[in-house]
């Protein structure tokens, strides 16, 4: 349920409020507005109606509204605005700006992160992206260079001034992904590691959650449910493509996916061109395509050299492509009425 205080509500009310939530077994989730303060209240359903009828008696509660979607925090029910994630001091995503993260899939050297970084932050990037720990399909495939690749990558953007996005694979390592990361990656085949939600969940940092290969809009909203309830809010929806019958790309790109997600949710949406094309050539409509329908950011895989890709070179852009992409998003943004920030 959501309870919305009166505007000018006290402190004093809102805490009485809170405890009477606490009281009945469910988790208060304030959201500290301009105007009014509304607490999100999740728990037992089987004593929902119970607990309206008393919170809706207290003093400076204006309503309380039941929420109808299963999933609560992430509804546009519980926060009609959209929210504004910061990377950093620099850099937020969300709002009426366009963010671009842009890096290699893996972290292969010195060498070639730091090129990869300068190539992407010349053409625009705000953030970078790497992998250092990689699910490959094949056990026999390049899996990354683990927390050597993690100081790669962080040094990379420290050198170049770019926050990193980088994945984390299991619940055993969020505590040395989150020292270095400034945006922890939860794959597509993690989307439903639920432990690991709630290990991510309990940090302050920003999250990237994609959603999985073959999961529904509602099953996907419902992961970052698990993450919201832990208690971290700052949460970026990434559509990537899924699983179809499909064989001309890797995956298909479902833009009816971020349509839907900007009408259901106040988080902002990522669109990843490079694991839905799987060619290189393909990536650049794609990520158009994404703006066009409304995603907040794009995170696009670009490599010095992708022939020498120790993974995804086949979908990776060139530093020129890349920016080449780059400024053919302006125009999108623009169209639009947003702005892509370079």
């Amino acid at each position: 349920m959501i309870v919305v205080m009166k505007h000018g509500a006290s402190s004093e009310q809102i805490d009485i409020v809170i405890k009477e939530i606490n009281q009945f077994g469910y988790k208060d989730h304030p959201i500290y507005g301009v105007e009014r303060t509304v607490i999100g209240a999740i728990g037992d359903e089987q004593s929902k109606w119970k607990l309206m009828d008393i919170l809706a008696q207290l003093p400076g509660v204006d309503q309380v509204i039941p929420i109808m979607k299963p999933y609560k925090l992430t509804s546009h029910e519980v926060k009609q605005q959209r929210s504004v994630i910061a990377i950093n001091k620099d850099v937020s995503i969300g709002g009426d700006n366009i963010v671009v993260m842009a890096g290699p899939c893996s972290v292969e050297s010195e060498e070639q992160i730091h090129a990869a970084a300068q190539a992407v932050k010349t053409a625009g990037a705000k953030v970078l992206r790497g992998g250092a720990y990689k699910p490959r399909t094949s056990p026999y495939d390049f899996q990354g260079l683990g927390e050597e690749g993690l100081r790669m990558l962080r040094d990379a953007g420290r050198a170049y001034g770019m926050p990193i996005v980088t994945e984390v694979l299991r619940e055993h390592d969020v505590d040395t992904v989150a020292k270095y990361a400034d945006v922890l990656q939860i794959g597509a085949r993690n989307m439903q590691n639920y432990g690991l939600l709630k290990a991510v969940g309990q940090l302050k940092k920003p999250v990237l959650l994609k959603r999985g290969l073959a999961n529904t809009v509602k099953e996907f909203l419902m992961s970052a449910e698990y993450i919201l309830s832990q208690g971290n809010y700052n949460v970026l929806l990434c559509e990537r493509g899924i699983r179809t019958f499909e064989t001309a790309t890797r995956n298909t790109l479902d833009l009816g996916c971020v349509a839907v997600l900007r009408f259901e949710t106040h988080l902002p949406v990522v669109v990843d061109p490079s694991h839905a094309a799987g060619q290189w050539s393909l990536v650049a409509p794609l990520a158009r395509a994404g703006l066009a329908a409304g995603a907040d950011s794009l995170i696009v895989e670009v490599h010095p050299n992708p022939h020498d890709a120790l993974s995804d070179g086949a979908q990776s852009l060139t530093p020129k492509n890349f920016d080449a992409l780059m400024e053919s998003l302006v125009k999108i943004a623009e169209a639009c009425g947003r702005t892509l920030i370079r």
